[in-house]
C-alpha cells in the first residue's frame, strides 16, 4: 500500500512539473547558450530581429506591430490578429515572428524550446532552422524542429532538401516525423544536430531520425552546417487552410529556448 502511494505520488508531483512549466531532461549534453526572455518589454537585438513580410505562405503576413510581440513573466508571446489596419497595410491578417539570421548559428547540438502554443482555425505556429548562409532553398535545406496546424494534439517535424523536394526522395529515408503534444500546456520540442543525422523529440520522446546515406543522388544531408533559429506564429496558408477571425488573436508562449552540446569526449 506503501510502496502505492508512494509510485502515485511521485507520477502527480512529475505531471504538475509539466503543467506549470518545462523542466528539461538531464543527460550527456552541456548548456552552453540559453535564452529566458526575462526582461519584461524587451527583445535581445543582438541576438533576435523580427522576421520581415514575404511572399511565401508562411511569412506573408509578418509584421512589426507592436502589438504582436510581448516579453512578460519570462515568455516570449508572438501573437496573430486580425489586421486593424487594412488601409495602409492591404493584408487581412499580422503576425509576429523573430529569427537569429546573420546574428547567431547553431551546429553540432542539440535544440530545446519549451513553449506552450494557442488554438485556432487557421494558426499554423513553428520553430524551425534554415542555413546561416542563406544558400537558397532548398539547396541549403531546412529543418522543422516544430509545425502545428489550427488545435491539433500532435506537432509535425521534418527536414526539407533537394534531395526531398525537387528529386521527390520524401521516403528513402522518410523525412518527417509525428508527436503527441499537450495542447493546453507547455512542451518541449527537440532537434539534435549530428554530422550523419538529424534526431527529433517531443518532451524527451524520439520521435524520429533522418540519418545520411549512401546515394547517387544530390543534396540528400546538407545539414552538417550552421543553421539560424526561427520562431514565428503563422497564420493561413495552402496546408493550414483559412483562418477564423472569431478565433483571433491567437498567441504563443515561449518560456525558452536552449542550446547543448557535448564534452569532447562524448562526441
Amino acid at each position: 500500500m506503501k510502496t502505492t502511494k508512494l509510485i502515485c505520488f511521485t507520477a502527480i508531483v512529475l505531471y504538475m512539473m509539466v503543467l506549470t512549466g518545462c523542466q528539461s531532461p538531464r543527460d550527456t549534453w552541456q548548456l552552453v547558450w540559453e535564452e529566458n526572455f526575462d526582461k519584461d518589454g524587451v527583445i535581445d537585438e543582438t541576438v533576435w530581429s523580427k522576421i520581415p513580410r514575404g511572399t511565401s505562405d508562411w511569412n506573408n503576413y509578418m509584421s512589426n506591430y507592436d502589438s504582436l510581440y510581448d516579453v512578460k513573466d519570462g515568455n516570449l508571446i508572438l501573437t496573430g490578429m486580425v489586421n486593424p489596419d487594412t488601409v495602409s497595410d492591404a493584408v487581412p491578417y499580422i503576425t509576429g515572428g523573430i529569427y537569429t539570421k546573420d546574428k547567431k548559428g547553431f551546429e553540432n547540438g542539440k535544440i530545446e524550446i519549451c513553449a506552450k502554443l494557442g488554438n485556432a482555425q487557421g494558426a499554423w505556429p513553428a520553430f524551425w532552422l534554415l542555413p546561416f548562409d542563406n544558400e537558397q532553398w532548398p539547396y541549403g535545406g531546412e529543418i522543422d524542429i516544430m509545425e502545428r496546424l489550427n488545435s491539433d494534439t500532435i506537432a509535425y517535424q521534418t527536414v526539407h532538401s533537394h534531395y526531398t523536394y525537387n528529386l521527390k526522395m520524401g521516403d528513402n529515408p522518410k523525412q518527417g516525423g509525428i508527436g503527441t503534444i499537450k495542447k493546453d500546456n507547455y512542451n518541449i520540442y527537440s532537434v539534435e544536430l549530428y554530422t550523419d543525422s538529424i534526431v527529433f523529440g517531443i518532451n524527451g520522446n524520439h520521435t524520429f531520425t533522418y540519418p545520411r546515406i549512401k546515394t547517387d543522388k544530390e543534396g540528400q544531408f546538407p545539414f552538417d552546417r550552421p543553421f539560424y533559429l526561427l520562431l514565428d506564429m503563422q497564420l493561413e496558408g495552402s496546408w493550414v487552410g483559412k483562418a477564423n477571425p472569431k478565433d483571433l488573436p491567437v498567441s504563443m508562449y515561449i518560456d525558452w529556448v536552449r542550446f547543448y552540446q557535448k564534452p569532447e569526449k562524448d562526441k
